[in-house]
């Protein structure tokens, strides 16, 4: 069952921004961080940006630094990554994540993610 539910994404020309949000679908447990992963196609998924719930320390890729924010609301539930200065690159499906680990490490280690959503696909068009 998907536990994590993405939306938000879309087409957008380069320079365009987004915002994603991510909501669970169901009573998840035990969650110190969150965060946001990405697969282009032919490439692996790779991190983006992560973020404790309980304080809001943020880490990010260098890939995105100064463009995405990731950003988590405790009273609605709700992750989100507000995304600038799109680049064609920046195309793939977005996942998000949580688990019981740090942001650093569930960054170098997609194994410690305990949740994943279904993905939500953006698409960058230069």
């Amino acid at each position: 069952q998907v536990q994590l539910v993405e939306s938000g994404g879309g087409l957008v020309q380069a320079g365009g921004s987004l915002r994603l949000s991510c909501s669970p679908s169901m009573r998840i447990f035990s969650i110190y961080s969150m965060g946001w992963f990405r697969q282009a196609p032919g490439k692996e998924r790779e991190f983006v940006a992560t973020i404790t719930w309980n304080t809001g320390s943020a880490y990010h890729a260098d890939s995105v630094k100064g463009r995405f924010t990731i950003s988590r609301d405790n009273a609605k539930n709700t992750l989100y990554l507000q995304m600038n200065n799109l680049k064609p690159e920046d195309t793939a499906v977005y996942y998000c994540a949580a688990g019981r680990s740090s942001p650093q490490n569930m960054a170098v280690n997609l194994r410690l993610v305990d949740y994943w959503g279904q993905g939500t696909q953006v698409t960058v068009s230069s």
